[in-house]
């Protein structure tokens, strides 16, 4: 039997530089990720397989929000107790759920899949700001045929996440939208899918528009 460059033979060597591939993978872990699926049941191997397979043969992003989504458009989008008027940004899938876990917001959302980052090479074509754009601009492309009143920007209280906001708020000032962020409850630098449900709530509570502050 082969054996790959760690000395493990090759189906084990490519399992572990599988793993190796996602994201805060290394090496080490890989290797103890890929010891753990060997020592585990064929059945568990199986399962695990499968759960990969449904999860790219099954889920995409909603066409109108982009969330992850079994159905297009996604629940929230299609929910008719939702008040389409208004818009919450995201960075990502997780935040919105974080969001979703307090209970008290009843809009629907948008998932920029990122944020504004040019030290990493993302700009606002990368991310899916231009969609955002067209749902304010044409409200056929927005949930339900309905007409954007306002926009909060829930995006994360970081460097990045600022700059992000900052850019969004000049653009859809343009576009004559009401603007209006999450309060500062949230600590600087804290990732939205950490903070408390109460925390969340508060901040969705206490948003402000953006016209009577400006991004320090």
């Amino acid at each position: 039997m082969a054996s790959g460059r760690s000395g493990y033979p090759d189906p084990v060597e490519r399992l572990i530089e599988a793993f190796e591939r996602l994201p805060g993978i290394g090496r080490r872990t890989a290797t103890r990720l890929a010891l753990h699926v060997l020592k585990g049941s064929k059945d568990e191997a199986r399962q695990f397989s499968r759960a990969i397979e449904d999860t790219k043969e099954r889920v995409a992003c909603c066409s109108v929000c982009f969330q992850l989504t079994e159905s297009d458009p996604c629940v929230i989008c299609a929910d008719a107790k939702r008040d389409a008027s208004t818009v919450l940004v995201v960075e990502q899938p997780r935040d919105l759920m974080s969001i979703e876990a307090t209970g008290i917001y009843r809009g629907v959302y948008h998932v920029l899949t990122g944020r504004i980052d040019p030290l990493a090479g993302v700009d606002p074509a990368d991310l899916t700001i231009g969609v955002l754009f067209d749902r304010i601009e044409d409200s056929s492309r927005n949930c339900r045929g309905t007409t954007v009143k306002e926009v909060i920007l829930g995006l994360n209280p970081t460097l990045e996440g600022d700059s992000t906001s900052l850019y969004l708020a000049e653009e859809l000032t343009k576009r004559g939208i009401r603007i209006s962020r999450l309060a500062r409850g949230l600590p600087s630098g804290t990732q939205l899918e950490y903070a408390s449900a109460a925390v969340l709530a508060d901040a969705l509570e206490g948003r402000q528009l953006l016209e009577d502050e400006t991004f320090g």
